[in-house]
């Protein structure tokens, strides 16, 4: 075996250079490949190493994860009350593993609040990485309270080199539900008694809160959590 150790190669125009013959592998040295591939999770699973690096056909060395927890949903004061307060957003965590000794993680995506005709509403659920090492967990916001002016609790966040907890929902006098990390809450609008329309449009983002509503209804859900995990190979 031959072995050949150079800086750089320049050829001269026109020439060719050949490196390795048939069946040979050559490495060629100057740093990792980076981020590689992206599992994404909208639902609860497992993240298995093997199985990505023979989909991707690298060796995968590192993760970035994300992890965002469920938001709340906001609750109903209906027409004799101003108990209309809204929902939370779940929290946020984000973590550099090396998986190299890794080979899964037990992925958990927590759900939404539910909406609800009364008060008080539903919290979301918590979602995480769990590895045996690590644990990223991004907390779901509480339930709106039953009192006027106690939205949800903002999700609490743990585990992560940067953890963000979630914002607090508002009281009957704000105008929507809380934004995530991922996007927007939904947003509020007062119904009368007898509508049948809920009075209020979808949270968008991942883990944020849905609006209370004002008036006779369900209110919207909560927005599910998500996790997201960045495969870096090298």
């Amino acid at each position: 075996m031959s072995t050949i150790n150079v800086n750089s190669i320049a050829p001269e125009s026109g020439s060719t250079i050949t490196i390795g013959g048939s069946g040979d592998k050559v490495t060629l040295g100057g740093g990792g490949l980076g981020i590689v591939g992206v599992s994404t999770f909208t639902s609860s699973g497992t993240w298995t190493k093997a199985t990505r690096e023979s989909a991707l056909g690298v060796t995968i060395k590192r993760v970035i994860v994300e992890v965002q927890g469920g938001g709340g949903s906001g609750s109903d004061g209906n027409a004799t009350s101003a108990r209309h307060t809204h929902g939370g957003a779940g929290g946020y965590a984000k973590k550099l593993i090396d998986v190299s000794s890794i080979s899964s993680a037990t992925i958990t995506v927590g759900s939404g609040g539910a909406g609800v005709t009364s008060y008080p509403s539903n919290g979301g659920g918590d979602s995480s990485w769990a590895d045996g090492t690590n644990t990223v967990t991004g907390g779901g916001a509480g339930a709106a309270g039953t009192a006027n002016n106690v939205g949800g609790l903002g999700g609490t966040a743990s585990g992560g080199d940067l953890n963000i907890d979630g914002r607090n929902g508002g009281g009957y006098a704000m105008y929507s539900g809380t934004d995530s990390m991922f996007g927007f809450g939904g947003t509020w609008s007062a119904r009368q008694t007898g509508d049948a329309n809920t009075g209020s449009d979808e949270p968008t983002g991942y883990g944020s809160g849905s609006s209370g509503l004002y008036g006779n209804g369900t209110t919207r859900n909560g927005r599910p959590g998500i996790v997201i995990v960045w495969e870096i190979a090298g």
